[in-house]
């Protein structure tokens, strides 16, 4: 199948399976596992951070984060659209008593600076404690613009917030902007960055940052259930994926943009907007449903929505970018009158 639903979908190839089967393992609720250690040890070092800790997924390491900075009745500013506002289940709310204090998002991802400062609330018995500014990059594919973080975190800084970044796809953001790991996570207090996306590696994510968050989210993460015994075996399709995987990621962009560039030419759907490794696509509310199963026939998995995001990854190639076009296009030749 073409599967486009998201970049988690990837399977472990050849080399990271064998990486996986050879990998050195302990357990690591103790500290004993070699391969977590240097996975950690590497990811800490590629942004730059003192310490890193490794988590089975992306949600967790977000919440472990949050949780690392914020105490009960804390507060964070954080996006209408951000990952860790709309889809974690409200687990900070929920699991650390933090309150979100979410923000409408700007049409490039980012937070403005006016409405974070008008979210800020007073010290008083009255409010929660506004503690943590979180952002997210990319967010919705869109790289956050460099000059704005920069301004934000410095924003954040002078209010006394700690900052977060949920980095699911940090990785895509340092290779679209042409610049490394640690440049993207640079200025916050700490950075989740996901290894089963784009990276390609069955599960796990990284959390980064200062060794004393580092060492609360620890904590954080034994509470939440996510202490892994011999989780080396993980830890080493992450390795592969971080040694083998970033770079290549420039090629799921390309062939983004080329998936967008000739569904443009069909006239019944409007290409919304292209950025990294998705497509987002408006499609006719009669027809969703039907183009989905008439591309499933073909072999091409979409989810079908009134913006529907397409997302390009390492299973998928050039062909499969025009089968995809293709089929589109046939779909709406067929059924032209209706729309």
């Amino acid at each position: 199948m073409i599967d486009l639903r998201s970049d988690t979908v990837t399977r472990p190839p050849a080399a990271m399976r064998k990486a996986m089967a050879e990998a050195e393992v302990g357990d690591d609720v103790f500290g004993d596992d070699p391969t977590v250690n240097r996975l950690q040890a590497v990811m800490a070092e590629r942004t730059g951070k003192e310490a890193a800790l490794f988590l089975p997924t992306g949600t967790q390491s977000n919440l472990a984060g949050l949780m690392a900075h914020c105490e009960r009745g804390d507060e964070y500013i954080v996006g209408q659209d951000a990952h860790t506002y709309k889809f974690e289940g409200g687990g900070a709310a929920v699991l650390g008593s933090i309150q979100p204090q979410p923000i409408e998002n700007a049409s490039d991802g980012s937070l403005p600076i006016a409405k974070i400062g008008s979210a800020i609330k007073a010290i008083d018995p009255h409010f929660a404690r506004t503690r943590l500014l979180a952002l997210e990059n990319t967010i919705n594919g869109k790289v956050l613009p460099p000059a704005y973080v920069k301004e934000a975190l410095a924003f954040a800084k002078s209010k006394g917030l700690a900052t977060h970044l949920d980095g699911a796809r940090a990785a895509n953001a340092a290779v679209a902007m042409k610049v490394t790991l640690a440049d993207v996570a640079a200025g916050f207090d700490t950075v989740s960055i996901c290894l089963s996306k784009g990276l390609g590696a069955p599960a796990g994510s990284v959390l980064v940052g200062t060794k004393a968050l580092i060492e609360r989210a620890y904590r954080w993460r034994k509470v939440l259930g996510g202490g892994m015994r011999q989780a080396g075996i993980i830890a080493a399709a992450g390795l592969y994926a971080i040694e083998h995987n970033i770079a290549r990621l420039a090629d799921d962009h390309a062939n983004a943009e080329y998936l967008a560039q000739g569904l443009k030419g069909i006239a019944e759907i409007e290409v919304r907007a292209q950025s990294t490794n998705m497509v987002f696509v408006r499609l006719p509310d009669d027809h969703r449903t039907a183009l989905a199963e008439s591309l499933q026939a073909r072999g091409i998995l979409i989810r079908p929505a009134p913006l529907c995001r397409l997302v390009t990854h390492l299973d998928v190639n050039r062909a499969d970018m025009d089968a995809t076009i293709d089929g589109v296009r046939a779909y709406f030749t067929r059924n032209s009158k209706a729309a």
